[in-house]
């Protein structure tokens, strides 16, 4: 499996119109992605400004990235928008590489997390899947962080898909789960329930242990939403005021 995905044709650009799927926008389209996208930056830049930020990582992995260790990290796609408080705010040592799907409304996401200091890959479970893996993997080659939302595009929300499993087997890297909560929050009606977190808000990033995957995919399905359920949790108590 790891020599099939580490062929070319890593779906990774930057641009908004590097593909046969974006060339066939119009130009109102492309430019519509561009601006969107670095005005959804700025406002998210501004926001994570003020907000109030605690990380917990009681197994150092951000030192452990700081001398070199490389990282797979999943994270549930309803934290999309506090993600990049790993670069904003909390200075990771490392570029991030995340990957998104092929459509217009995650081009525009791609477009504004370059600006906020985060590359997107294109690639789905449905769409473009070998892609977007195959992209993330050259990331890694490239000395980038592989992020991955194992919920995403589409759901069932919190529950995980067997890509992060094949990034894991190809790149023999054990999964640092990310858990993202924010106080008080908005959160769309999504399928995700995205969360949009208030100016001033309360931000909880928290990182796991990095776990080595059973080589059972159902049981590293299963060992992967438990730990994202766990590292969940104590970001949402965190948050909250719950938990101290």
């Amino acid at each position: 499996m790891a020599r099939a995905l580490t062929t070319p044709l890593a779906r990774d650009g930057a641009g908004a119109a590097d593909s046969a799927f974006r060339r066939r926008w119009t130009w109102r389209t492309r430019l519509w992605v561009v601006v969107a996208g670095f005005v959804i930056s700025v406002v998210l830049r501004l926001v994570h400004r003020t907000l109030r930020v605690r990380l917990v990582d009681p197994a150092g992995v951000v030192a452990r990235r700081a001398a070199g260790e490389p990282v797979l990290a999943a994270f549930w796609h309803e934290g999309l928008v506090l993600l990049p408080l790993m670069v904003t705010r909390l200075r990771w040592p490392g570029r991030p590489s995340v990957m998104l799907s092929w459509h217009r409304d995650a081009e525009i996401a791609a477009q504004a997390m370059r600006h906020l200091g985060i590359r997107a890959v294109r690639g789905s479970e449905t769409r473009g899947r070998l892609g977007g893996l195959r992209g993330l993997l050259e990331a890694r080659r490239r000395g980038e962080d592989i992020v991955i939302a194992p919920d995403g595009p589409r759901g069932p929300r919190r529950r995980a898909k067997e890509g992060v499993v094949q990034l894991a087997r190809a790149t023999g890297l054990p999964v640092v789960a990310v858990g993202l909560a924010a106080e008080p929050v908005r959160r769309l009606g999504s399928w995700d329930r995205l969360q949009l977190p208030r100016p001033f808000a309360r931000a909880v990033v928290v990182l796991g242990a990095p776990v080595a995957l059973p080589a059972d995919k159902d049981a590293a399905l299963a060992a992967l939403e438990e730990a994202l359920a766990r590292v969940d949790a104590e970001a949402t108590a965190l948050a909250s005021g719950a938990a101290s």
